[in-house]
């Protein structure tokens, strides 16, 4: 297949890029693998309209609304490479399942993958993930107001993450897990703003089915927690992209300019696998960004 664009991801990212280039009247190859990572979440937050809306329907309304024109198509699939040809990229797929294999040949490329995710004490924190545990405080924040919060994490940055929360509660508590992620300045700043920090490792989290109740410790330790938060560690997903050899950061996400352009030409990303924050609309705002430049770059080049 040949086409203007192929976009990889079909996330808010990956849509919203979709969709703007389909009203340019480009030719759109769209593929995802429908891997989500926020799968397990019942409720999106923040997107304007669409406050509340489940991830999963979210994906499969902007998905139809991309089908409805004629120069978009649509293929499940797990991108395996990108190669470079003459005029443009070779994008090649396999199809879950089947191991069907394809190959779609394009003038751009636009790379809107998201990440996947490790969680810190996984197998007591995926239980309770996307119900009464999440990772964005500013998505999830507000709906958590008043209640006896957990920070679950053992990163650097737990204690600004719980500078965010505390607006939302007076009742806060950072766990690190048996980790040594906050150090003595960091716990003085923690205490000076009444948010208490556990070092022991968590040994349980208990519930029902209203939701999450208590974080249980190692040492018999019992916290009352009714809900809360969790730092994952992010991976990037770009293996099939490395014989590209394209700019990243520490974290391994691609860097792109303010128009989304990556440091390759003709290739462009945007969402969560590129740095900044982590959020539907803003995610869908760099799409939008990312297919207007990719419009013009492409007619700059007589296509």
């Amino acid at each position: 297949m040949q086409v203007d664009v192929v976009v990889i991801g079909a996330g808010p990212a990956g849509l919203a890029a979709t969709l703007n280039l389909a009203r340019q009247q480009r030719t759109v190859a769209l593929l995802d693998s429908n891997r989500p990572r926020h799968a397990a979440t019942l409720q999106s937050h923040g997107y304007i309209t669409r406050d509340g809306i489940s991830p999963l329907e979210l994906r499969t309304m902007g998905r139809d609304e991309v089908l409805r024109y004629p120069t978009v198509t649509h293929e499940r699939a797990l991108v395996q490479q990108i190669a470079r040809v003459d005029g443009g990229f070779a994008v090649q797929a396999e199809q879950p399942g089947s191991r069907a294999e394809s190959e779609t040949r394009a003038a751009a490329v636009m790379i809107a993958t998201g990440l996947s995710e490790t969680l810190p004490a996984s197998k007591h924190v995926r239980p309770w993930y996307g119900t009464s545990l999440h990772s964005c405080m500013d998505c999830d924040g507000y709906d958590k107001r008043g209640q006896a919060l957990a920070l679950i994490g053992e990163t650097g940055d737990l204690v600004d993450r719980a500078m965010v929360i505390r607006r939302h509660t007076d009742d806060l508590a950072v766990f690190t897990n048996g980790s040594d992620a906050v150090d003595e300045a960091g716990e003085a700043r923690l205490a000076e703003h009444g948010v208490a920090l556990v070092r022991t490792p968590i040994a349980a989290i208990e519930g029902d089915r209203t939701g999450m109740q208590a974080i249980v410790l190692e040492d018999g330790t019992r916290s009352i927690r009714t809900g809360g938060f969790v730092r994952p560690w992010w991976h990037p997903q770009l293996g099939f992209a490395e014989a590209l050899g394209l700019e990243t950061d520490e974290d391994g996400l691609v860097i792109v300019d303010r128009s989304q352009r990556a440091s390759v030409a003709g290739i462009y990303a945007a969402g969560d696998i590129t740095p900044g924050f982590r959020q539907l609309a803003v995610a869908a705002g760099a799409g939008t960004i990312a297919a207007s430049v990719i419009n013009r770059d492409l007619i700059a080049r007589g296509r």
